[in-house]
């Protein structure tokens, strides 16, 4: 099994973007720039955090992208609320 900290390999990640795109382009927005800023880096943990995120629909991937609303139940867990924290950074 791998540990939360192993950086996934090329195609792992290729798949991952992939999966990641959305309907909306304000969520796009989002992900592209948060594959551009911590793609590289990315450790099994955040890609976990990321795909649950990705089983959510558009508007409410959004609303918590935006902080209008934070992650209850399971999906208010420690990878999931990393990866808003990167996600969240503003746009500057």
């Amino acid at each position: 099994m791998p540990s939360d900290d192993q950086t996934p390999d090329a195609d792992v990640l290729r798949r991952l973007r992939w999966r990641c795109r959305r309907g909306l382009l304000e969520n796009d927005l989002f992900i592209d720039r948060f594959f551009e800023r911590h793609g590289e880096s990315l450790t099994t943990g955040l890609v976990q955090g990321l795909l649950e995120l990705m089983d959510l629909s558009d508007n409410d991937l959004l609303d918590l992208l935006l902080a209008r609303k934070e992650p209850e139940g399971d999906l208010a867990n420690a990878e999931v609320m990393q990866v808003l924290s990167m996600m969240r950074v503003p746009m500057a």
